[in-house]
């Protein structure tokens, strides 16, 4: 994880014409980052031998999560589908189906090395540290 893990601005208040704006003209992303940080809120701890993420993943089930490692980051994503239909039912809006995901940067670590859980809505995943490597010597030796 090597400290590269960006802050974010975040901002708890709900602001009605924030919501009808990005809802009316959701094409322009009308504040499509603030939006986009409501999903996925992640606690990242640390110990002496690995960071713990704990990402925030409510009212999913295991299926719907996919976890991948490629070019040292670390990739998340959800994709929930409501596939029970009842053609009786008239809906105005269905919102209970999205997909969404996320990256963080984990350095040079396998897969095999990471450990996940997930549990009461909370994706913990564990990532050992990155070993200091001993420095290796240019010198030849003559004989």
């Amino acid at each position: 994880m090597k400290h590269e893990l960006t802050e974010r601005n975040v901002h708890n208040d709900y602001d009605f014409f924030d919501e009808a704006m990005n809802e009316l003209f959701p094409f322009f992303g009308y504040n499509r980052r603030r939006r986009t940080q409501n999903y996925m809120r992640t606690d990242v701890k640390e110990n002496e031998k690995e960071y713990v993420m704990e990402v925030e993943l409510p009212g999913l089930e295991k299926k719907d999560i996919g976890l991948s490692v490629k070019d040292g980051y670390l990739n998340i994503s959800v994709q929930k589908s409501e596939s029970e239909k009842d053609e009786n039912e008239k809906y105005i809006r269905r919102e209970r189906s999205f997909s969404c995901s996320r990256s963080y940067y984990i350095g040079d670590v396998s897969k095999e090395e990471i450990r996940a859980k997930y549990e009461n809505g909370i994706l913990r995943v564990s990532i050992p540290k990155e070993q200091p490597k001993e420095p290796v010597s240019d010198k030849i030796e003559i004989e």
